[in-house]
């Protein structure tokens, strides 16, 4: 099929290119020789042939669409042929006219962009609502996940149902939960924190856990905090020798260079890597080992949030920027990705929340869960925690200089949890890495072609290319011309099933 679309393009071009000539020449055409002329006319003919409208049997078209590919940019006027689930052409409207038999989308005046990924998800943080929050992952157009923590049959759940309906779920990738230490952060015990980490006592426990994981076919790990770094070594070289790649918090027994070093291939929300870029390093270091043997017997949650509280502004207030350029320097060297989750901190530090406009965006979730948040909302002390905005806008800034050195992106949300609604957070993320200091079309690529790099996707997904898989999204406005414009979806496709805007509001209608 693509071989004839050419065929038929070339035909096209050849007739455009006579009659040109024709034009030009027509003055003194009486000269011409009787043969030639005679040949002329019988070539004109045959190419008269190829009047017949195109027909792609079985194929979705969108027509007369400015296409946003995140790499090549916005080329307007184009039509894309779908099939099979796949794009199977690409051309410029005006080089060929499609039979009237196809299925054709009008895309006049409106943009293309590449399915979007929330390269930071818990399915598990709050179970009640996660059966839910496939439907608002497509109603904003994510059509691929990353899970990055859950107890794994649950999480699996969602991976299995996604492959079992490829064209109606988004895909799901699971790392399975968060392997801690012994003292473990996510145990389940604490009311704000829910079950979502395994514990490892020992170096013996953490094989046979990690093992398990490996066996049941998880797509990523993910190390916790509270590793010893012993446990931590021996997790690497588990994801090193099965291939699959470690994500997670830099564990505070071990420091950003070391774990960086070892094999962490990814860090989410730039955990704890500020404690390796402050004049106070080396004494925060010895503070924390101290502070790790937990001479109080706290619970995981409580000592590591300790930790924080003592250490975390103290680094951020007293920077070196030498060792902020040895840290940035290790990172590019090991080609370390960061899922930042801005919007997250942004959320919680300004308690955005509390805002009148929020309401609009708890007014997606279902009935019984939103009354739950306002309730939940509502009983949050307002005063906002100046530490924690002061520590938000260290992370923007430290996003920036990051970008500027040539460090990679993923744009994640870390939904639902500091009340994030599911896919609409992923469209302020875009905004806050843009505003950090991503061009548009680099805050695209962030949650686009850049998960599907990570995941070793690239020839398949993340693009608008011919072969590659149709996650597609129709919007109303250019966004690169405004990045808040990837929030105005009119149809969503996913693996070439086109789902429109009556479709996708019947996915939150309650």
């Amino acid at each position: 099929m693509k071989n004839f679309t050419k065929l038929i393009q070339f035909k096209f071009s050849i007739r455009n290119k006579f009659n040109q000539a024709y034009k030009f020449f027509c003055p003194g055409f009486f000269l011409i020789k009787k043969k030639i002329l005679l040949f002329m006319i019988f070539l004109c003919q045959i190419i008269s042939c190829s009047n017949e409208d195109v027909f792609f049997e079985g194929a979705l078209i969108i027509e007369n669409i400015g296409v946003i590919d995140p790499i090549e940019g916005l080329e307007e006027n184009m039509s894309v042929v779908i099939k099979e689930g796949r794009i199977l052409d690409i051309f410029k409207t005006n080089e060929i006219s499609i039979s009237k038999k196809n299925k054709v989308y009008n895309g006049s005046d409106k943009f293309l962009i590449p399915g979007l990924w929330d390269a930071h998800i818990h399915f598990a943080f709050e179970k009640d609502f996660a059966t839910f929050m496939p439907n608002l992952f497509l109603y904003h157009g994510i059509t691929s996940l990353r899970d990055t923590g859950g107890e794994f049959d649950f999480v699996n759940k969602f991976k299995q149902e996604a492959i079992r309906n490829p064209r109606a779920k988004s895909r799901v990738k699971i790392a399975g939960p968060l392997i801690d230490g012994k003292f473990n952060v996510y145990d389940g015990k604490n009311i704000n924190y829910p079950k979502l980490s395994v514990q490892n006592i020992d170096n013996k426990e953490l094989i046979q856990n990690v093992e398990f994981l490996i066996e049941k076919d998880v797509d990523f790990l993910k190390a916790y905090e509270m590793l010893s770094p012993d446990q931590f070594k021996i997790l690497s070289n588990l994801a090193k020798k099965n291939n699959l790649k470690l994500t997670g918090h830099v564990p505070l027994s071990i420091n950003v260079i070391e774990a960086s070093n070892l094999g962490l291939n990814s860090i989410e929300h730039l955990r704890n890597i500020e404690l390796s870029m402050t004049n106070q390093s080396e004494d925060l270091s010895e503070e924390r080992k101290d502070l790790l043997k937990n001479k109080s017997g706290l619970e995981g949650s409580e000592l590591r949030s300790l930790i924080h509280s003592v250490q975390r502004m103290r680094s951020i207030n007293d920077l070196d920027s030498v060792k902020i350029k040895n840290v940035i320097d290790v990172l590019i060297k090991n080609d370390v990705w960061q899922i930042p989750t801005l919007t997250l901190y942004q959320n919680i530090s300004k308690k955005l929340y509390k805002n009148s406009d929020y309401l609009e965006f708890l007014n997606l979730l279902p009935k019984q869960k939103k009354m739950e948040w306002i309730k939940r909302i509502n009983s949050i002390n307002s005063d906002i925690n100046q530490k924690a905005v002061d520590y938000g806008l260290w992370q923007k800034k430290m996003v920036g200089y990051m970008h500027k050195k040539g460090i990679s992106f993923m744009a994640g949300t870390d939904t639902p949890i500091g009340f994030l609604v599911p896919g609409l957070s992923l469209h302020h993320e875009i905004e806050e890495l843009h505003e950090s200091g991503l061009p548009a079309l680099e805050a695209i690529q962030s949650a686009t072609t850049n998960p599907a790099k990570y995941f070793n996707l690239e020839n398949s997904l993340g693009r608008i290319k011919s072969g590659f898989v149709a996650d597609l999204i129709i919007l109303a406005k250019n966004p690169i011309e405004d990045i808040s414009n990837t929030k105005s979806i009119l149809a969503v496709i996913k693996e070439g099933n086109l789902m429109d805007r009556t479709y996708l509001d019947s996915l939150i209608s309650k």
